[in-house]
């Protein structure tokens, strides 16, 4: 059986991240995966994990912030997308496509409509709902708006964000030792007595979050800070100017670093909210820091972590502090379902793939 997984984005963070844990599942049950990326994707993730891809175009989809006008945009990119994956699936014959959140959704759920090929959606937007809900299966994951839903349609399914399942493996003493070697080669602020609070918006560093650490390094010399993301724009830099605050930027080390951090402040959507409430590790959601959307993360992951608006995030910080034991315990309860969720998605993949078997 040989899987093409379609996904969307630059191949560094959350949508990345999950195609990647759904492929090393499916490979585990002798299932080929190939995979098929923007063609301007750096696809940083899968180089790092020893992959190759396929280069075809692959629009965005509007994501959450999703308008009239950039769906409209969307729309006529996708006509040429859907002539180029139709030539990708003709070529490498698959026997199920899975199209990965977005453009990478609608990309590969349409493109195996009309070459009749079975497909499945992971979507999370409300334009590859809109889409691929009409075509084929589709998996919905915790930012969709039906997340929280009691029931729904027949064709839709509900899972957590798929995640490295040895993820809770990490070795603090590794992260302790990166992060004094990066202390020391750029001057920075740290002292391991101190407990540490981990910001980061994901693999790309985005303005609001750059402001949260900025102005939480300004006010607070008790702990040490660090920061991870890459800034989407260079002028982000000006406000990490401060030797309090520990940039690493892009690290393969995440797991290594939850298991040493004491809290977590990170934006309310995403992978990295899912891995930390898995890791037992107290977190703060930041809300609106990427364009503005809302996904209230903590309706999901009740108990286990807490909410915040910009302007409140310090005494948010402070709450959660004060309370990381019961944020952590809480976190458990969601840690068994959340590790089970590869092996469900695979499933239904699977079983996709035999229902439509000719």
């Amino acid at each position: 059986m040989k899987a093409l997984i379609v996904i969307t984005g630059r191949g560094l963070g959350g949508d990345a991240s999950n195609a990647l844990n759904l492929i090393k599942t499916l490979e585990k049950r002798d299932i080929k995966c190939e995979i098929a990326l923007d063609s301007s994707a750096p696809g940083i993730l899968f180089k790092k994990n020893g992959y190759s891809w396929h280069k075809i175009k692959i629009p965005q989809a509007g994501g959450h912030a999703v308008t009239k006008k950039n769906t409209i945009k969307a729309a006529l990119k996708m006509i040429t997308a859907v002539f180029k994956i139709r030539s990708l699936i003709k070529k490498i014959k698959p026997d199920i496509v899975v199209g990965v959140i977005g453009g990478g959704a609608v990309v590969g759920c349409v493109g195996a409509k009309i070459t009749n090929v079975p497909a499945v959606g992971i979507i999370d937007t409300p334009l590859d709902t809109a889409v691929c809900s009409r075509l084929n299966r589709c998996i919905i994951l915790p930012e969709h708006q039906m997340f929280k839903n009691e029931t729904l349609p027949p064709n839709l399914e509900r899972a957590f964000f798929l995640m490295n399942n040895d993820f809770s493996k990490g070795d603090k003493n590794k992260a302790l030792k990166l992060i004094k070697e990066s202390a020391e080669k750029n001057n920075y602020i740290f002292d391991e007595n101190k407990k540490t609070i981990l910001f980061s918006s994901g693999s790309s560093l985005f303005e609001l979050m750059a402001k949260a650490v900025s102005d939480f390094a300004e006010e607070n010399d008790d702990y040490n800070i660090v920061l991870i993301g890459i800034p989407l724009k260079e002028e982000y830099n000006k406000l990490l100017d401060n030797k309090k605050i520990i940039n690493l930027k892009y690290i393969n080390w995440v797991k290594d670093l939850y298991e040493y951090v004491d809290l977590a402040v990170l934006t309310d959507d995403g992978l990295m909210i899912q891995e930390a409430v898995a890791f037992e590790l107290p977190s703060v959601a930041l809300t609106r820091v990427k364009y503005g959307r809302y996904h209230n993360m903590e309706g999901i992951y009740k108990g286990a972590i807490l909410e915040s608006e910009f302007d409140e995030l310090n005494e948010k910080i402070q709450e959660a502090l004060d309370n990381l034991d019961k944020l952590s315990e809480k976190s458990k309860k969601y840690s068994k379902e959340i590790f089970k969720t590869n092996d469900k998605v695979a499933d239904i993949i699977i079983e996709e793939y035999e229902k439509n078997k000719k």
